[in-house]
């Protein structure tokens, strides 16, 4: 019995490895939503550079779910910071300003283009900024 077991976890074991191989192998590119290292970072299994996270995250169709729904604090925790509109850029603060989300509370994902618009303390919408 406890040579099937040590051989079932070996065969298992291996399988994993060949499986995070492959993927690895697959998807190797930091900026590519199914890179195995930010799939970890987004189910809090791997410490990821946040700001590429911030920036693969352009690619990810399920982004939404990092963010909405979620506290400052929650956010502040996976994102490591976030930015008030008086800390930054001028190309966002002009963009913020001329959107349908003016008066509206939000904060930046650090220094990225990401802006979450709050409804009290809590994430209500993802957006990026661009071509403003």
């Amino acid at each position: 019995m406890t040579k099937f077991l040590a051989d079932t976890a070996f065969v298992v074991l291996t399988l994993l490895v060949v499986v995070a191989l492959v993927w690895t192998v697959t998807y190797p590119s930091l900026s590519d939503p199914r890179n195995i290292k930010y799939v970890l970072w987004k189910n809090g299994l791997y410490a990821l550079n946040l700001d590429t996270a911030t920036g693969t995250m352009i690619g990810d169709a399920s982004r939404e779910r990092l963010v909405v729904g979620k506290t400052r604090a929650q956010l502040q925790k996976k994102f490591g910071y976030l930015t008030n509109l008086t800390g930054a850029s001028s190309y966002l603060k002009a963009c913020y300003q001329h959107s349908a989300w003016e008066n509206r509370d939000v904060l930046f994902i650090r220094n990225s283009s990401w802006m979450v618009i709050f409804n009290g303390d809590q994430a209500t919408d993802l957006l990026l900024c661009k071509g403003c």
